[in-house]
């Protein structure tokens, strides 16, 4: 819900800037701006300043997390292409070992 107080002082500052033949109008005019300027607010999709916050920080902690979960991932994959590579470099070297065996 919006606050009561802002649509308040937007409703002040429409009437501060309306001609004063409709100024003249008075309480009625009043009220429809009121109404109008609140039933415009409400059709918005707007959050307040609190449930901003409260979103603003699980989209921290979730990143946060991403962060560590893709760390955690490159450690994963680091850790099995060593011993790929590692058997990798071993079956060239048996390879190598083997031509010269065969060529001497």
């Amino acid at each position: 819900m919006l606050d009561p107080k802002k649509i308040e002082q937007v409703a002040r500052q429409i009437q501060n800037v309306l001609p004063q033949g409709i100024k003249d109008l008075g309480d009625d005019i009043d009220k429809k701006i009121r109404a109008i300027l609140q039933s415009q607010l409400n059709k918005l999709d707007l959050v307040n300043r609190e449930e901003f916050d409260v979103q603003t920080q699980v989209l921290l902690r979730t990143r946060e997390k991403l962060a560590r979960l893709e760390q955690r991932l490159n450690e994963l994959e680091a850790g099995q292409q060593a011993p790929a590579e590692v058997a990798q470099i071993e079956e060239v070297d048996v390879i190598v070992e083997t031509g010269n065996d065969s060529k001497a």
